[in-house]
């Protein structure tokens, strides 16, 4: 063990962990719940079966652990999906975000040297106000938000590929909306004929931020025009002499693209909701400030907390939920 590996091991209380579909993070964390410690691997749930998590757990973070004593690993994300290492069930809302280890589940491991909590996610069933929706990972990134205000309540939206907007009360989530407009930005851009048309945008520049607002704009006032408008993209490229050419062209037809898809995922849940209050995006700067352009064209604020802050809150917020 190096001279560093045995400095972790002397300090090393717990170990929070976010496992993603794709990626796995994790912290190492001493009695103070500050950081000693973090790596990470492109070992998520896609890439692994049941019977494998725990070795590449211990893979991770092996160096870090003591000689002796048992370490608790607190997990969110899809290690506790179905397909994950053992399903942690969904939590329906409305679900306290300080009490989400009441649904965790402790996987049985071939060795001694850790107590894993795996997180559950929440779920929606359809009613006269909601319908069927579920998020798993994104519950622990809203326990981060209310981890310094318990009595948090708010609208909240977690940009992504499918991204979640949350009604917070009193610190639960009392309802949830996932929209896929991400995924659908990406099939439009890669696999339909817009894939002829558009490239790649930077919002720092003047043309492309004016054609993202625009449509943005353009797309919440009449948001049945979506499909439409869509292929107007097309005729744009074919047509429009004002465009510039090549990549810029295709930056601006990008931008465009950007702003119809959020735009109408903004038409969808901002449409009857009074703008007095701040809505809170949780997620990486660049596509939070997407939003903030998005949300600021048609009349509301923003604040933001940063994805990996919120996502160690939470988790932070779990472990003192175990000890209490």
């Amino acid at each position: 063990m190096s001279d560093t590996a045995a400095e972790i091991a002397s300090q090393l209380a717990w170990i929070a962990v976010d496992w993603g579909s794709s990626n796995l993070r994790a912290w190492g964390l001493d009695k103070h719940d500050h950081v000693i410690a973090q790596a990470g691997s492109d070992k998520g749930m896609l890439s692994l079966t049941p019977d494998q998590y725990e070795a590449e757990l211990l893979h991770l973070i092996g160096e870090w652990l003591p000689g002796s004593g048992q370490i608790e690993v607190i997990v969110c994300g899809m290690a506790g999906a179905r397909q994950g290492w053992q399903e942690a069930a969904y939590l329906p809302v409305p679900t306290r975000l300080d009490q989400l280890t009441q649904g965790a589940v402790l996987p049985t491991l071939a060795g001694a040297q850790l107590r894993v909590y795996l997180l559950p996610g929440l779920s929606q069933t359809c009613s006269a106000s909601s319908h069927s929706d579920v998020m798993r990972g994104e519950e622990t990134q809203l326990a981060g938000l209310v981890a310094e205000t318990p009595a948090f309540s708010g609208l909240a939206c977690l940009p992504g590929t499918h991204a979640k907007w949350a009604t917070l009360e009193s610190g639960a989530v009392t309802q949830f909306t996932t929209y896929l407009t991400g995924e659908l930005y990406q099939l439009l851009a890669h696999q339909s004929v817009l894939q002829h048309s558009v490239g790649s945008d930077d919002l720092n520049d003047p043309a492309c931020h004016d054609a993202f607002i625009s449509a943005v704009s353009e797309i919440n006032d009449a948001p049945e025009t979506f499909s439409s408008r869509l292929f107007g993209l097309r005729a744009q490229d074919l047509l429009d002499g004002r465009l510039p050419s090549g990549k810029a062209r295709a930056a601006v037809l990008s931008a465009r693209l950007s702003g119809l898809t959020i735009g109408l995922e903004l038409a969808g849940t901002c449409h009857d909701r009074p703008n007095g209050e701040p809505i809170t995006l949780i997620g990486n700067k660049e596509l939070c400030h997407r939003y903030t352009l998005a949300l600021n064209t048609i009349g509301f604020q923003t604040q933001h907390l940063e994805g990996d802050v919120a996502v160690l809150a939470g988790l932070r917020l779990a472990h003192k939920a175990l000890k209490a």
